[in-house]
């Protein structure tokens, strides 16, 4: 299995003064997540699991500095060759690659057209781990199982990606007005999609996290306090998907059986 281009990571950057508190209330009840402080020392970093799997990040940001958002991780064979073809293709670098002790070495970047997106060189492990563990899983509940670019410029969006993950087309669904939903493929899998700026109000990346019930999920995210944007829609597989956000505004979406 080639782990270059495979999503790896979900980071919520939430508001400072209790935006812990608040996310992981909400996306604990969402998704039966449990949470411990990663212990990094002179950062605030708390862990995700979902049953034995890590899944994602949360962090306390000044909300001055970027609005509560996701933030969707690539794995990378070389971090840094990764960030200089983005570099030479027109991306932009927020954060230049550094070293994670005991993790790997990450860098946050843009495309061309200004979606925000990281990039992961997982460190070596010994033996390595299950294929099916860690943060992507489309089998399993409370997991990433799809992601979507909403962008000002898809086809020039895919191109990049291509160059720098490796990823190819797959089928392409034509949205009428909306234009055409071009879905890609890693591995020998379809893990997301990509499609003009619709809603979106910048180019941006949104995660898709596996539920077991769409409609179940839908009352869950009201009581917790967050917002349905859009859904329960049906999409191919077949499957059912929302669009929502959490109680501080960051956008997310889960996809599962109605």
């Amino acid at each position: 299995m080639s782990y270059h281009g495979k999503p790896v990571w979900f980071e919520l950057s939430t508001p400072a003064g209790g935006g812990f508190a608040r996310a992981e209330a909400f996306y604990g009840g969402l998704f039966g997540w449990t949470f411990q402080n990663a212990g990094m020392e002179g950062f605030d970093y708390h862990l995700a699991s979902s049953g034995s799997d890590m899944v994602a990040g949360l962090m306390e940001l000044d909300t001055a500095e970027r609005p509560p958002s996701w933030l969707i991780y690539i794995a990378a064979d070389d971090t840094d060759a990764a960030t200089a073809k983005t570099k030479s293709k027109g991306g932009q670098v927020l954060m230049e690659p550094a070293d994670i002790p005991g993790t790997g070495r990450f860098a946050v970047l843009t495309d061309p057209q200004g979606a925000p997106f990281g990039v992961l060189q997982p460190s070596p492990m010994d033996p390595p781990p299950p294929e099916d563990s860690g943060a992507w899983n489309q089998k399993k509940t409370g997991h990433g199982n799809w992601i979507e670019l909403m962008s000002t410029d898809p086809v020039a969006g895919f191109s990049f990606y291509s160059d720098v993950f490796g990823w190819t087309k797959s089928s392409a669904i034509d949205m009428g007005e909306m234009g055409t939903y071009q879905l890609f493929n890693h591995d020998g899998a379809d893990i997301g999609g990509m499609m003009g700026l619709g809603n979106a109000p910048v180019p941006c990346w949104l995660p898709y996290f596996g539920v077991d019930s769409a409609t179940d999920a839908i009352e869950r995210i009201k009581s917790l306090g967050g917002t349905v944007i859009h859904g329960p829609t049906e999409v191919p597989g077949p499957a059912y998907i929302v669009i929502a956000h959490d109680p501080d505004g960051a956008y997310f979406a889960v996809v599962g059986p109605k």
